[in-house]
């Protein structure tokens, strides 16, 4: 590895010995990657504070996926379809692609890592596809987190093949009830408490008094999570994903969850870029593109009132 690149970049290892890549930005932000299911479990600001959620209680131990960070979930999201919940992606074992192809690049961008995962036999038993998912994680100058999949059908039999997607991101947050999520507003959705069925979302926003599992559909590029406590929003970018799904489990889920604590309900939210309602079909050598960008800045105030409007209406 050049020096150059060794100054952003480092394959170290993290928890039970399993290997991980730790991204540094010169600026102080950063990001670690786990090679075991492409799984990004910290994001950092430049002041040393994580952005993302990851259970004390998440166990890095294969099979077992990891609670918390941003976690992958492909070709199945949840139980739509045959597979186990969330598919295989989280947890099977990537490889760091030192050969991918070209990628649109931004020159500012230093720390970044390239991720690959190919069906092994075990997956072409449960999926009879061959694809090829390549992963890029980079860190923006900024302190920017983006994430880019690119999933490609490697079929030789001429067969396509569907699936569905989600980054299943976990947010660190001070207080769920001084949490609003904007940009979901009027917006239908598809409630997973009732059986799926489908409503119109109301109000302002989105706040949080119990158990939320909510897939928003046809949703804008753009959505923003505010945490009051903490004057802090989280602004999600992204493309190639209609849907959003929000989560978050309350007390009596938590508790029956062995890998997440009791009360850390409090102290997470998920709002997770996907594509599910209409799963994405792809011919052999089509290429599908999902991009997520997340930012943070913070809150301004109005009236005593957080202005978030003004956070989705800029660039």
């Amino acid at each position: 590895m050049s020096s150059e690149k060794s100054r952003y970049y480092e394959v170290c290892k993290g928890f039970n010995g399993l290997d991980k890549v730790l991204l540094r930005d010169p600026r102080g932000s950063s990001a670690e990657v786990y090679l075991y299911g492409g799984h990004v479990t910290s994001w950092k600001n430049d002041h040393g504070e994580e952005l993302l959620f990851l259970s004390s209680k998440a166990t890095f131990k294969p099979p077992k996926a990891i609670r918390g960070g941003i976690p992958i979930c492909f070709p199945q999201f949840s139980c739509h379809g045959n597979l186990d919940q969330h598919g295989f992606a989280r947890n099977r074992f990537w490889a760091i692609d030192d050969h991918p192809p070209p990628f649109p690049t931004n020159n500012s961008i230093k720390a970044f890592v390239d991720l690959i995962l190919k069906p092994s036999e075990e997956e072409m038993k449960i999926w009879p596809h061959s694809f090829e998912f390549r992963l890029r994680v980079a860190l923006g100058p900024g302190g920017d987190l983006m994430l880019t999949s690119r999933i490609r059908n490697t079929n030789t039999d001429g067969k396509p093949f569907s699936f569905t997607f989600a980054y299943h991101t976990y947010f660190s947050v001070s207080d769920i009830c001084e949490v609003r999520v904007e940009g979901l507003e009027t917006l239908d959705y598809l409630d997973n408490l009732q059986k799926k069925k489908r409503f119109t979302e109301q109000g302002d926003a989105l706040t949080f008094e119990s158990e939320v599992d909510k897939m928003y559909l046809s949703t804008p590029t753009k959505i923003a999570i505010i945490d009051h406590e903490k004057k802090r929003t989280y602004v999600l970018r992204k493309d190639g994903l209609p849907d959003a799904v929000v989560w978050n489990p309350w007390d009596k889920k938590a508790k029956a969850m062995t890998d997440f604590g009791d009360n850390e309900y409090k102290h997470m939210v998920c709002v997770e870029a996907a594509a599910i309602e209409k799963p994405i079909t792809l011919k052999p050598g089509e290429e599908w593109k999902g991009r997520l960008e997340l930012s943070i800045v913070s809150s301004s105030y109005c009236s005593g009132q957080l202005d978030p409007r003004r956070v989705l209406q800029c660039s």
